[in-house]
């Protein structure tokens, strides 16, 4: 088992003790990749996880009378992050730098997480989970009950989220086209592979389609782009009719990338290599560092 040291990930250091955390579990949820987990549970969509804790440390006996919650508490750790910033630039709203205590981002000091989530059965040492934001592999490092009377403040002010939440409540900006082939390939890739990232790329660039670092929004030669997950979609913008067309779909890998020694951990490796095969033209240039 794999502890974790709870060091300044940005590699200082202030003195003092290291912490070691030993994960109680892992969540298991089938999203590999971190843009098929939402920043916030939809639990609109039906959805089941399940945290399954190692076996040894008599986890069985520390989950009598969990059942009888409907939701709890999962602490867990950021395991693919690196480092730190003390600002950062949110996915959600304009894009602008705010302070990392003040958002949910993943880059903090201690990558540590914090998700309440619908408790939908225990059986044996695993948990039944509702809607999570959790990609595959998570560790978690521990439950706690979910109290109503003291975890809920509906009336409490939420700062400059507020004000996003506003800006999302209305209509969006924009509407958005999708093209013939972008609509073929969507459907080839959801028949053939289970892989279906059309309909948040929609809901997103009818938001806001400009670039935006966070949402993997950017500028090409040919238009736009947005990176989701281990693909992309590119599409065009028309300012003046508010009109956003995606025109096509992507690996976010080049061929010669996904063809390297080790690149079987890539996400969905095989459903890139095939898509090229069919799509040629949708290959991703190489950049000059990844060509050597």
């Amino acid at each position: 088992m794999t502890d974790i040291e709870g060091n300044d990930s940005s590699g200082a250091s202030d003195g003092g003790p290291a912490l070691v955390l030993r994960p109680i579990g892992f969540i298991r949820s089938g999203k590999a990749a971190k843009f098929a987990a939402r920043h916030q549970p939809d639990e609109r969509e039906p959805e089941e996880n399940f945290l399954e804790l190692v076996p040894g440390r008599n986890f069985e006996a520390a989950l009598a009378d969990l059942a009888g919650f409907e939701r709890v508490w999962l602490l867990w750790w950021f395991h693919r992050n690196e480092g730190w910033r003390p600002q950062v630039i949110p996915p959600r709203g304009p894009q602008r730098r705010r302070g990392v205590f003040a958002t949910r981002s993943p880059h903090r000091p201690n990558a540590l997480g914090l998700t309440p989530v619908r408790l939908l059965g225990v059986e044996g040492r695993t948990l039944r989970l509702g809607a999570c934001d959790l990609v595959e592999g998570t560790p978690v490092l521990d439950i706690k009950p979910y109290v109503p009377g003291y975890d809920s403040f509906p009336g409490a002010r939420a700062g400059w989220i507020d004000e996003v939440d506003a800006w999302e409540a209305a209509p969006p900006a924009f509407a958005v086209r999708v093209a013939r082939l972008a609509e073929e390939q969507a459907a080839w890739l959801r028949s053939g592979w289970g892989v279906d990232f059309l309909g948040r790329a929609r809901e997103l660039l009818g938001r806001d389609p400009s670039p935006h670092r966070t949402r993997r929004i950017r500028r090409t030669e040919a238009g736009f782009e947005i990176g989701c997950g281990a693909w992309r979609a590119l599409f065009t913008v028309d300012a003046v009719a508010r009109l956003v067309e995606i025109t096509g779909l992507g690996p976010a890998y080049p061929r010669r990338f996904l063809e390297r020694d080790g690149a079987e951990q890539i996400v969905d490796r095989d459903a890139q290599r095939a898509f090229l095969e069919r799509w040629p033209d949708s290959e991703l240039p190489l950049k000059a560092r990844d060509a050597r």
